[in-house]
């Protein structure tokens, strides 16, 4: 078992603190010598005080064509929100790439956008191709591929570059889901994540797979809310730790965990990082 310390990341709308990560932007060196190589998970907490970008991140293929790395599906936990916060979750209709240049180059995206408001608990999942944008006075747990692509549609006149052309070709004019709480357990193709409330014991075993082990076998535990310990150790909100595959997990007291999973396929091979 590693306990994991965050890497912070300030931006000009609040921070990110990179909690799991072997990604060479924000690599924790002990992790990525605990897992073994190259994890295929990053797990952030966002602290939002200002709205971010409208932004869209490409899928394998189309981060694979442009960046040469994986894709980026990704999905946010609720952990704290100031009354009226919003996300902003899809787009409120199907507009052609045509539309969505006019409306950016006139500085009116913001009236194509869905948004929602959200409150602690939910769960947003967002597929690569979905546009979304964080508002502000919000912090989220973020699962996410391994990946730091990101392309920028709107910037809501801030300035920072932009990247229209490779953004409106990565989106996607599918229907988003509608935001709740926590369903308990999640799965698509990239991770699972599973809720955990610890009353004074838990106990588990992480599985072994048949073969030799890799990165994506190590599983998470981040601790959503409560106190207590985790394997011995101090265990408090937003604490992360990596469990190799074959250990077995031990904590008590009053502990809100979040299990997370890769689930990455172990025939996948890693994709080459961006030089």
């Amino acid at each position: 078992m590693l306990k994991l310390n965050a890497i912070k990341s300030d931006k000009i709308w609040g921070y990110e603190l990179w909690v799991a990560s072997t990604h060479p932007n924000g690599c924790q060196q002990d992790f990525s010598s605990f897992v073994g190589g190259d994890y295929p998970l990053l797990v952030k907490v966002i602290q939002a005080n200002e709205r971010l970008s409208v932004q869209v991140h490409p899928d394998d293929e189309k981060a694979q064509l442009y960046e040469g790395c994986r894709g980026k599906t990704e999905c946010w936990y609720v952990l704290s929100a100031d009354e009226g916060a919003q996300l902003v979750y899809g787009m409120n209709g199907v507009y052609t790439a045509s539309e969505l240049r006019k409306a950016i180059q006139a500085n009116s995206l913001e009236d194509c956008l869905r948004y929602v408001s959200v409150q602690p608990g939910d769960f947003i999942y967002i597929p690569a191709g979905t546009v979304h944008a964080i508002g502000g006075g919000l912090r989220l747990l973020e699962v996410q591929q391994s990946s730091d692509i990101t392309y920028r549609l709107y910037d809501w006149g801030r300035g920072r570059e932009c990247h229209v052309e490779k953004g409106i070709a990565c989106i996607k004019n599918e229907g988003v889901r509608d935001v709740r709480r926590f369903p308990g357990v999640f799965s698509c193709p990239y991770f699972t994540l599973e809720e955990i409330y610890v009353e004074q014991s838990y106990s588990t075993q992480i599985g072994k797979a048949a073969g030799a082990a890799i990165p994506g076998d190590t599983v998470l535990f981040f601790v959503l809310d409560g106190s207590g310990s985790f394997n011995g150790s101090p265990a408090k909100a937003e604490d992360i730790f990596a469990v190799a595959p074959g250990e077995t997990v031990e904590a008590s007291g009053d502990l809100h965990m979040m299990q997370i999973t890769p689930a990455e396929p172990r025939h996948r091979p890693a994709p080459a990082a961006r030089s």
